[in-house]
């Protein structure tokens, strides 16, 4: 069964993406997820899901560690290359696996997964665990899309400007800024001025606030 994910960043109904290449594993999670209510469409490999699908589109994948070809942790790794390099938001990813061991969980979930349950899994185990997949990736998309519009309006500012807004970060006063750069104190509330509209803040509080959780590496 396949249904269209919804164009909102919020859909009303959960969908969830099923990677397994054993056809009743699928039948049953289908099953299972009618019974939710939930979207779902299935994939029986892992490069079916890499060339047919967006995993922005979903709200949680579930994916089994041992498909053939590509496991399941070589597409998850591959998920957060393309989503390192693009920018791209990855939902989280629940792995199923009736082979786990030890080792292999601590490197999933150090890489980032959800959550690792051992087939033959529980229904409500699982149904729990979806579901806080999925209220979790609700703050992370927020999270992800501020990040986005933050990285679009730091790429709008110019190269003195950056240089101002790092001494800015730093805690230091505009005479400061001027002496380090080798500029007028002028010059620096001039520029600061521009940050702030360019960041749609006010003040250099609202500023020190709206970036103090914001990687270094948008801004230098």
């Amino acid at each position: 069964m396949s249904t269209l994910p919804s164009p909102s960043l919020f859909p009303s109904t959960p969908y969830i993406a099923i990677i397994d290449d054993d056809a009743s594993v699928r039948s049953s999670l289908a099953m299972l997820f009618e019974t939710q209510s939930w979207r779902f469409r299935e994939f029986e490999r892992a490069h079916d899901f890499l060339n047919g699908a967006i995993a922005d589109d979903f709200n949680c994948l579930l994916v089994d560690v041992r498909i053939p070809n590509m496991s399941g942790i070589e597409l998850f790794e591959e998920l957060n290359r393309r989503s390192r390099s693009g920018g791209l938001y990855l939902p989280p990813v629940l792995f199923l696996s009736g082979h786990g061991d030890i080792p292999l969980v601590v490197r999933t979930l150090k890489q980032g997964a959800a959550d690792f349950l051992e087939k033959p899994v529980d229904p409500r185990t699982l149904i729990d665990a979806i579901n806080t997949a999925i209220t979790n990736d609700r703050s992370a998309r927020l999270n992800h899309e501020g990040d986005r519009k933050i990285t679009k309006e730091l790429s709008e500012l110019t190269t003195r400007e950056r240089e101002v807004l790092a001494q800015i970060l730093k805690g230091y006063l505009s005479k400061q800024i001027a002496a380090h750069l080798n500029i007028s104190t002028k010059t620096v509330e001039t520029h600061r001025l521009h940050i702030c509209q360019k960041l749609n803040v006010h003040t250099s509080m609202e500023l020190v606030a709206k970036l103090r959780d914001v990687s270094p590496k948008f801004w230098q």
